[in-house]
Formats: C-alpha cells, sequence, structure tokens
C-alpha cells in the first residue's frame, strides 16, 4: 500500500511506498517474501525526489534522476530508489545549535545527514580517529579480495561533506566527554563545546589474551589501514591462519586464498557459525569453504603463539603446531564504550539507550555498533545506519523513533544464502526436530508442544519469512505436523501452507 514500508525478510531491503515490484530488486525473491515494517527514519514519499539511492551499495546520489551507473557499484538506474524529504518542519529545531558527532562510520556520517536535513541552520562536526574519508566497513573483505579499489570503500566524496556544511576532522582522538561542560576534549589539546553530542564509537576487533599476541604478524581486519597492511603482507604462497570461524573469519579467508595465500580457519566450536548453526548445517558449510582450498581445523583450541619477535607458528592445546607467517584474529568484537563510562553514561556491553536514541544524559546520544537498545547490540550496517538517522533528528530538534528492527538472522556467507531463527540447539527431548537434507540446501526445524522453536535453512532460505512469522507470533502447527513422516515432506507443507 502506498506509505507502508515493506520489508524483504531475505536481504533486508526496505520498499517505501506505491505497489511492491514483482520482485526484490536487490535479492530477487516474490512479493510474498516481504513483510509490514515500520522504520520511523525512513521517509514516506510527499514531495518530489531529491536523491536516489543505489540498493546494492547505498550510495546516494543527488539530483531529480538516478545516474546512468553507480560509481560505486556499478548497478543500472532501475537498481535506485527516490529518496524524499523528511516532511514537515522539526518539532523543536534550535538554529543555532552546535552538533557534535563522535565516530566517522555509518552510523555517525548518516546522523551528520538527518541533522543537516533536519536543522539547515546547525553546526555539525564529525570527529573520526581514521585519516581516510568514512567508508563502507562493510566492503573491506570485498576490497581484500580484490572486487573493490580503495576509492571504490568511500561512503560519498569529500564535497558531499563540504555541499552539506558538514565539519569533518579525521585523525583526531576524543580523550575525555565533560558532560557538565558540554565540551569534548581532543588528543590535539582543543575542547569543543556541543548543545547535543551524538557517540558512535564503534568497537574494536577482540584478540583473546594468550601468549605471543603481541608478536609482529599477529593482525586484525577491522580497518582500511589493516586491509592495507593484510594485503602488503600476504603475498601469494603465504601462510595464514585466521582464528575464527564467523562471517568476518571466513570471508577473510577467502579473501586471501584467492590471492594465492595458504590458508588455515581454526574455530574453537565443533563446527562453523556455532551460535547461528546446528552441527549438521556447519558441517555443510564446510563443505563449501573447503571447495576453495581453506584448510578447516574446527573443535580445536589456541594455546599460544610460536615465534621469537615474529610469529613463527600456532600452538593448539593438542601441542600440535601449524606454521604461520601472518595470524589473523577474527574471534568478534567489543564495543567502545570506555569514553561514556568515564562520563557516567549508563553503559551495560553498550551504551544504553531508548528509543530515540538517547543516553541517561539527556544531550547525549548514541547510535550504531556502541549503543545498546532494548537489550540488543546489533553489530549490523541496516540498524547501524537508521540508529544514526534517528539520532540525529533528534539531536537536530526533530522527533523520530526507533522501534527496533526484527532481528535478522539472514546472512550470505561465501554466497551461500542461510537463515537461522529461534532455538537451533534443543536441550532435551521434549522437542521434535525434522531434517531435510539434499543436494543443494538443508533445513532444520524444531518443535516444542506444536510451536516452532526454531529453524536453520541452508542454500534455500525461501521459506524465511513463513518461519519467521510462525515463531514470533507462536502459531499452533499441530494441523501441520499431524502424520508427518520426516522433514522433506514437513518442508513440503510448510511451503504450502505459506501460500494459501
Amino acid at each position: 500500500m502506498a506509505g507502508e514500508s515493506m520489508r524483504c525478510t531475505v536481504c533486508g531491503y526496505v520498499h517505501v511506498g506505491g505497489e511492491l515490484p514483482a520482485c526484490c530488486p536487490v535479492c530477487g525473491v516474490g512479493q510474498e517474501l516481504f513483510e509490514a515494517e515500520e522504520v520511523s527514519s525512513i521517509a514516506v514519499p510527499g514531495s518530489p525526489a531529491r536523491a536516489w539511492r543505489c540498493l546494492i551499495c547505498d550510495y546516494l546520489h543527488e539530483g531529480a534522476a538516478p545516474p546512468e551507473a553507480c560509481p560505486v557499484c556499478g548497478a543500472g538506474p532501475d537498481q535506485f530508489e527516490a529518496v524524499y524529504g523528511q516532511g514537515g518542519e522539526p518539532e523543536t529545531a534550535d538554529s543555532g545549535a552546535t552538533i557534535v558527532i563522535v565516530g566517522a562510520g555509518i552510523a555517525g556520517i548518516s546522523a551528520a545527514a538527518a541533522a543537516r536535513e533536519t536543522n539547515p541552520a546547525a553546526r555539525i562536526l564529525v570527529v573520526g580517529r581514521e585519516p581516510e574519508l568514512p567508508y563502507y566497513r562493510i566492503n573491506l573483505t570485498r576490497y581484500l579480495a580484490g572486487e573493490l579499489t580503495s576509492e571504490q570503500l568511500s561512503l560519498h566524496p569529500a564535497g558531499w561533506y563540504e555541499e552539506r556544511r558538514i565539519e569533518l576532522r579525521p585523525s583526531v582522538e576524543v580523550t575525555a566527554i565533560n558532560a557538565a561542560a558540554r565540551s569534548i576534549r581532543l588528543g590535539t589539546g582543543e575542547t569543543v563545546s556541543y548543545d547535543r553530542l551524538i557517540l558512535t564509537l564503534g568497537a574494536h576487533s577482540f584478540v583473546p589474551p594468550v601468549a605471543g599476541i603481541d608478536k609482529a604478524g599477529v593482525m586484525t581486519l577491522r580497518t582500511y589501514r589493516d586491509a592495507c597492511a593484510l594485503l602488503e603482507k600476504a603475498g601469494r604462497g603465504a601462510g595464514c591462519v585466521v582464528i575464527g570461524g564467523g562471517v568476518l573469519g571466513l570471508e577473510t579467508a577467502a579473501a586471501l586464498a584467492g590471492r594465492g595465500a595458504r590458508v588455515t580457519v581454526i574455530e574453537s566450536f565443533d563446527w562453523l557459525l556455532p551460535r547461528q548453526l546446528n552441527p549438521a548445517a556447519g558441517k555443510r558449510l564446510a563443505t563449501y569453504v573447503e571447495k576453495l582450498g581453506i584448510r578447516l581445523l574446527c573443535g580445536v583450541r589456541l594455546q599460544k603463539l610460536a615465534g621469537e619477535n615474529k610469529v613463527s607458528g600456532v600452538v593448539l592445546e593438542t601441542g600440535e603446531t601449524l606454521p604461520a607467517d601472518l595470524v589473523i584474529f577474527a574471534a568478534g568484537v567489543r564495543c567502545n564504550n570506555a569514553l561514556a563510562r568515564q562520563a557516567n553514561l549508563e553503559v551495560h556491553d553498550g551504551i544504553l539507550v531508548d528509543n530515540r536514541m538517547q543516553t541517561s544524559i539527556d544531550d547525549i546520544f548514541a547510535a550504531g555498533d556502541v549503543a545498546e537498545h532494548q537489550g540488543v547490540l546489533y553489530g549490523a550496517w541496516l540498524p547501524a545506519q537508521q540508529q544514526g538517522k534517528v539520532a540525529g533528528v533528534n539531536a537536530a530538534g526533530g522527533s523520530s523513533r526507533f522501534p527496533g528492527l526484527p532481528r535478522s538472522n539472514i546472512l550470505k556467507v561465501l554466497d551461500v544464502d542461510l537463515f537461522s531463527i529461534g532455538n537451533v540447539h534443543p536441550a532435551d527431548g521434549s522437542y521434535q526436530v525434522f531434517e531435510d537434507s539434499a543436494d543443494e540446501h538443508y533445513a532444520l526445524f524444531v518443535f516444542r508442544n506444536s510451536t516452532l522453536a526454531g529453524a536453520v535453512l541452508l542454500g534455500d532460505t525461501s521459506l524465511s519469512a513463513r518461519l519467521k512469522e510462525l515463531i514470533e507470533n507462536r502459531t499452533s502447527c499441530s494441523t501441520i505436523l499431524h502424520g508427518v513422516r520426516n522433514g522433506a515432506e514437513l518442508r513440503r507443507r510448510l511451503l504450502s501452507a505459506g501460500r494459501s
């Protein structure tokens, strides 16, 4: 319906207003896999489009019509959607306000853009630690794989910030926040005052405290400079050990293997993606990884790193040593919340925020990887972007809400579609478990008291919207389950019920 936001449950694309396309313009699934969604920071069309957003890479093109080709990813004009203004005047816009944003990732830049849209007269300052123009962090593995150039990583060209009068201060560290005085202290010694502060501090790679992590050749992949260092050192024939069998670890391993490095992935659990997948699905995913020439070691633990000043190998708890020229840790991230704690903001794992992205101090907002909303640390691109928009609007004197996004468990790893939801690790015999395993797909369905408790889809995720609906609505599946003999039959019944 016009004015309604509809979200693709497979890839997350949001269609705003008008009739749904015959298929998702991003991933190609049909209309039946869209669901209604209220995302307050996405505006409803009410005036001529002023910009166009690429559905593939989120590049924003200013103008009345889309470009002939996206300058970032090359998508054609049919892969752009119109972007409309927020509409209406902000409720209490303070034209002389100074808004300072700490952090120049997608949350910070989205906040700056939304703040400028809401309040044309405000001073907007973005302070970032890295020297580069703000870039697509999620594309670092694509850059590592040679699929993108460094220029294509940038969110916007330098002129974009100048046109919007957004002051960008790269290579600057914020050392302290004085909430009482409404000021921040920079590593340069300067003190900058603010009327509203937005913290988009992001996260850092977690490196476990094992012996030898201070040796040369021990690396992470979180920044552009990390990627450049890996490209310099991980040449053809280099021995690389990646610690961590999650999405980042697998994508990093695939990129390095594609460049001719000899790659081993170590995962302490017995299978890959242990939080999202059950053992059978994780082990099936392993076959895709091994086809890329990557060696997998699951169910093993790291004891220490060998070598003098430079790492020469990884020593496992079994005593085995794996030779290594480089060791790359991809074992998760931790929020950068030290500044917030020092400023006496309420912090749990992340900075606690409400639906306005407001922290425990009224004139300070937070968004992105560092923000904890209703107990959730999303750690994903789309929520960071939407949270940044909401924080920017509210900091500029407008009114916007972040109601939360569905906790999407849809992943794409090494071009393999995965869907995981709910409890995929049943604890006892009170659960009914069905599996459907075929050459091109795998499915797991977990029921308790005739209600779907969890599911995994690998290869074919066409049932994802139906399964999500069943779990969220706690729908009784007794009719579907009656007389079902195996997972393949159950899958057919679920598909049939979803179409009716």
